[in-house]
């Protein structure tokens, strides 16, 4: 099948102009997107990721047809995002987080209404996608609230449900979580994870928050300095990076002689020898045999399994690649 999306050596350049001196100034040429290959296949959920002033919201814009690229080739949906913008917007979704498609002083019951007039959508079809959306969204107790007076998590709410009332292919979500609290935040993820759960609807998100991500995307791609420097799952990531998980266990009685075990370091251990924190590479000692190993040579208190931080696993990967 043809990728939904096909990118190869994409660039986006921008002239900057600085100062040199008093009343001088100088333009050099900053590249925000330094030559990108990407391909994501139809039904994908792609976690987009990088930190300020990697490109990513650069990418989108391009990805849309917002943005003409500087150099490579780039199809969305078989389509030229700027020459053929106007078909392309008929074939995907998009939500900025500082942006918004609603109308502010209506209702977003006629928000909904009027975004079906835009699209040119069958009435029953536009009915069935809203009742949906109402649905996982609880979008009806301010289906009748005038945009300007609505919460950010339930403006977001809406924002997604515009963004999909036309049925598009593609869902580009830029940072669609920021700024929201912990219960708009938990409304959302289960929705797109219902999304994705489809297969019908591709899915870009782009966050600075991880938790989106591990929750989310099976695939991620990580973007620094306008370049890929990763593309692969999740758990490649961990292994790539060098990522531990961590065993925490409490002894009644302080170990007779340390544990030696292939993969396994002791992090650390309390004063009073009864904590112990073990790190596993995954290499070759799962933690189920470390305990085991433990319960053979003293008494357990108690034990907790950490698994690796993410955000720890990407903040090396940025400060690697560079």
């Amino acid at each position: 099948m043809t990728p939904v999306i096909e990118a190869r050596g994409l660039c986006r350049t921008f002239e900057v102009t600085v100062s040199t001196g008093w009343l001088r100034r100088r333009t050099r040429v900053v590249a925000a997107v330094d030559g990108i290959d990407l391909i994501v296949e139809r039904g994908e959920m792609l976690g987009y990721i990088g930190p300020n002033g990697a490109g990513k919201s650069t990418t989108l814009k391009m990805l849309t047809g917002v943005l003409y690229p500087s150099g490579g080739d780039v199809r969305v949906c078989g389509l030229v995002p700027v020459p053929q913008r106007t078909r392309l917007a008929q074939r995907i979704g998009v939500v900025f987080g500082s942006r918004s498609q609603l109308w502010w002083d209506l209702p977003l019951r006629d928000s909904f209404a009027l975004l079906r007039h835009v699209y040119g959508v069958p009435s029953a079809e536009h009915a069935g996608r809203l009742a949906h959306c109402r649905r996982l969204l609880d979008l009806d107790a301010f289906l009748d609230t005038p945009v300007r007076q609505l919460s950010l998590g339930q403006r977001m709410r809406g924002e997604l449900t515009a963004a999909l009332l036309h049925g598009p292919e593609v869902l580009f979500l830029d940072e669609p979580t920021i700024g929201l609290d912990v219960v708009s935040k938990q409304a959302v993820r289960v929705f797109l994870a219902a999304l994705g759960a489809t297969g019908d609807t591709t899915i870009i998100l782009t966050t600075h928050d991880l938790a989106d991500i591990e929750r989310l995307s099976r695939r991620l791609v990580v973007l620094d300095q306008g370049r890929v420097v990763h593309d692969g799952s999740l758990e490649d990531l961990h292994a790539r990076y060098g990522s531990r998980r961590r065993v925490v266990v409490d002894l009644d009685e302080p170990l007779a002689a340390p544990i030696t075990l292939p993969g396994v370091v002791t992090e650390s251990v309390e004063p009073d020898g009864r904590r112990i924190t073990f790190a596993l590479d995954g290499s070759a000692t799962t933690a189920g045999e470390l305990v085991r190993r433990l319960a053979a040579v003293a008494a357990l208190r108690d034990i907790s399994v950490l698994e690796p931080d993410i955000e720890d696993v990407v903040a090396r990967l940025y400060t690697r690649s560079r």
